[in-house]
């Protein structure tokens, strides 16, 4: 007598490959929104740097510097970002996106996820 189909077995096994195949495309997805909420912040940061060198430019220091200045009078695509620190020589910017923070500590400093000192 002759039956057609799968085994007990044969159907384990690929209920198994399947459940591999699934967390390794999990563990990928996850991966790839945190880079991309780390690229979101990074940017965020980038695009603010010249408006607050304009700022700077235009009072002669950072002190006194807001977002909502920076986004009135030099560049209205300004978002994501909160000025921690600005005095006259320097500054810090925090932007957060995918659940980590990112700092800048100007003028000179690159993004980083170590708090400005």
């Amino acid at each position: 007598r002759r039956e057609d189909g799968f085994t007990l077995v044969e159907l384990i096994v690929v209920v198994a490959i399947m459940a591999i195949l699934l967390l390794i495309a999990i563990g990928f997805h996850v991966q790839a929104r945190e880079r991309a909420g780390d690229a979101t912040a990074k940017s965020n940061l980038r695009i603010a740097v010249p408006a607050i060198e304009t700022y700077r430019s235009d009072h002669g220091t950072y002190a006194g510097m807001t977002v909502a200045a920076l986004r009135a009078s030099y560049s209205s695509g300004i978002e994501g970002i909160e000025i921690l620190a600005a005095d006259a020589t320097g500054y810090c910017v925090w932007a957060v996106a995918g659940g980590r923070n990112w700092y800048l500590a100007g003028p000179d400093g690159d993004p980083t996820t170590t708090a400005c000192a």
